[in-house]
């Protein structure tokens, strides 16, 4: 049985209200993207049901006149999926709202963590490649979503990693990202850095005993503040054979994230006998696992919303 949407994260009842009169982003937007469609607020209700995500006219509604803004995980859902409706570009409403507020107490995924401290037992070697960078704490950018999709060769190792990250700046003038790589093993030899989208590799450096590498990822031109940034790269390993890494992948976040997408794609000619998905709150002793189910084609996957700061992942074994 498939996991039961609750259809009242995507009712307007809960979300923040705003006060009519004032000019809000994403209103705007919406209002101009819907616009631009030709699609009534009934036709898209009924293409965000088709692809599983239940909300009501009234929602939609409240949204585009600005009375009303999504907060909810299920509503960042929808609103994700209105980006595809709609036909505007991955992150160009996603990219307007801000993070949700905390309810009751101020929850420690509103926190934000030095990224140095993720790695604890090697922190002191992130902490000498960090600085090379002045990439400490701030480094004036939001994560709004994330996505890896991971390769595995059909010798068990890892052929490639695509990343694809759609950021935001806090601030004027944000120009780069930094990258982390940890390869577990110091032996393993590091991947090949391929820029896809809107992006370029800088400086690197790398600590050749604990097997880091840090990279800068430059951006096309600097944004402004609030603007938001789509990139993408590849990380092609060299083999065969390819490095198997402990047959884990995972992602280290410093801050809330909205969307964490991670992807695995096994060769059918050599699928594990099992695999999960595994989380990690900062500040929390015991890690969460779930089962998952890998497809006949050899595609598996697991999402994390609103998460943060803390380690995703996915770990699998062979026969």
């Amino acid at each position: 049985m498939g996991e039961m949407v609750d259809q009242s994260a995507y009712e307007p009842y809960g979300e923040k209200v705003v006060v009519e009169g004032t000019a809000e982003p994403f209103a705007v937007a919406l209002r101009a993207a819907i616009e631009a469609s030709g699609l009534s607020l009934d036709r898209i209700q009924y293409r965000l049901r088709r692809r599983g995500i239940p909300i009501s006219v009234t929602a939609l509604s409240y949204w585009q006149l600005g009375r009303r803004r999504p907060e909810r995980a299920g509503s960042l859902v929808a609103v994700r999926c209105l980006e595809g409706v709609l036909g505007v570009a991955d992150g160009a409403l996603t990219g307007l709202l801000a993070p949700p507020r905390p309810r009751g107490r101020v929850s420690r995924s509103q926190k934000r963590v030095s990224l140095d401290t993720l790695w604890s037992a090697d922190r002191a070697s992130v902490s000498s490649l960090l600085e090379k960078f002045n990439a400490g704490m701030d480094i004036g950018l939001v994560p709004i979503s994330h996505h890896d999709l991971i390769t595995v060769a059909a010798d068990r190792g890892v052929r490639s990693m695509a990343v694809r990250q759609v950021l935001r700046a806090e601030r004027d003038g944000v120009d780069r990202s930094v990258m982390v790589i940890d390869v577990e093993a110091a032996t393993t030899p590091l991947p090949e850095t391929v820029p896809i989208r809107a992006c370029r590799f800088g400086r690197m450096a790398r600590d050749e005993q604990a097997g880091f590498l840090i990279g800068e990822l430059l951006f096309d031109r600097p944004l402004k503040k609030r603007e938001t940034v789509v990139i993408e790269y590849v990380l092609r390993f060299p083999g065969p054979p390819y490095p198997q890494d402990n047959d884990t992948q995972c992602r280290k976040f410093k801050e809330l994230i909205r969307e964490y997408l991670i992807e695995v794609r096994f060769d059918p000619r050599m699928l594990p006998t099992g695999i999960e998905q595994f989380s990690l709150q900062t500040g929390e002793k015991i890690a969460t696992s779930r089962g998952l189910v890998i497809e006949p084609t050899g595609d598996a996957h697991a999402v994390a919303l609103d998460f943060g700061p803390g380690t995703f992942g996915m770990s699998w074994e062979w026969d």
